[in-house]
């Protein structure tokens, strides 16, 4: 099973380790777009999309070290 509609993708951080976010759709180029959600995991379930670090706003980019 796989993220529900594309709402949720794993974003891979230098350490090697992915952070679950929630992407609204509705908020296209605003930074808020990016919630994250999830604590740090080793490796995302399948079917999940997955996004680098770089692809987030610099932000964003700092919350993915406090999950």
């Amino acid at each position: 099973m796989g993220g529900k509609h594309g709402k949720f993708a794993y974003v891979k951080r230098k350490d090697g380790l992915y952070v679950k976010v929630r992407l609204l759709k509705s908020r296209e180029q605003d930074p808020s777009k990016y919630l994250v959600v999830g604590p740090a995991v080793r490796s995302p379930p399948p079917g999940f999309e997955l996004m680098k670090e770089e692809e987030l706003p610099e932000g964003k980019r700092e919350e993915l070290y406090k999950a």
